[in-house]
């Protein structure tokens, strides 16, 4: 497994058209390996997920994958084409010291959603059933976290309480993001976690950094990065 990350330049018109639409991004990841790569496999599959900083002044693409990208063609798209630059490191000698008992920072992009057992207030039995065993994004903060608190254990992590007993974990950037596909409008609800945590099963946990959490992977969700906890500092995500 590999874990990768370019800057991208947002001040370029094609940059920005590339970024609002998750079908294109998805497109462009999936052109930084040619046929016959692996794409998801047993030991991982691809996950993508834009960081953009509290800032404002920077966007940067990760990528885990089974096999190192080629990000030439989105450097010429939305980087810069002069400086021909990105970052690719072997993911496993992370992934080789995860042990229980250990605490990490994390930033997780997720959609989070719930199947809908009720329309309108009332079951599929006694109304329009149309909305009933779809799904739909929690849109407040308190669903949201409940969202992932509810798959930690699946997940091998427990969230860490802060001071006052409650989870360290902020949700932050909330969107419904809207885009093309296929001729079809996708509405997508992504929030963006971050916080502390620790490992309480080892296999569950690399499992997890390398296939994902939750749904919409293909569309920039599901990626789960960790950086060590450092006093005073948050450290950089690998």
């Amino acid at each position: 497994m590999f874990i990768s990350r370019m800057p991208l330049n947002t001040a370029r018109i094609s940059a920005q058209q590339l970024v609002a639409s998750p079908y294109r991004m998805h497109a462009a990841v999936e052109g930084a390996f040619p046929p016959g790569s692996i794409r998801d496999g047993e030991d991982g599959r691809i996950l993508w997920r834009l960081d953009s900083l509290d800032q404002g002044h920077g966007l940067w693409l990760y990528v885990v994958s089974p096999e190192a990208p080629d990000f030439t063609h989105i450097i010429e798209q939305a980087g810069w084409p002069t400086h021909m630059e990105w970052e690719s490191k072997d993911y496993g000698p992370l992934l080789s010291r995860i042990a229980v008992g250990q605490c990490w920072n994390f930033r997780l992009k997720a959609n989070p959603v719930r199947v809908a057992w009720e329309n309108n207030g009332k079951y599929s039995q006694m109304g329009d059933d149309r909305i009933v065993g779809k799904l739909q994004g929690h849109v407040s903060v308190h669903y949201q976290t409940e969202w992932l608190l509810k798959r930690c254990e699946k997940h091998g992590f427990t969230i860490l309480p802060d001071d006052s007993g409650a989870p360290s974990m902020v949700v932050k950037q909330r969107h419904q993001e809207r885009f093309g596909r296929g001729g079809k409008t996708v509405t997508l609800t992504t929030a963006v976690y971050e916080g502390r945590l620790q490992v309480t099963d080892a296999d569950k946990f690399r499992h997890v950094l390398c296939h994902g959490l939750g749904r919409a992977k293909g569309f920039g969700c599901g990626l789960l990065t960790v950086a060590p906890i450092i006093h005073g500092t948050d450290g950089g995500h690998e």
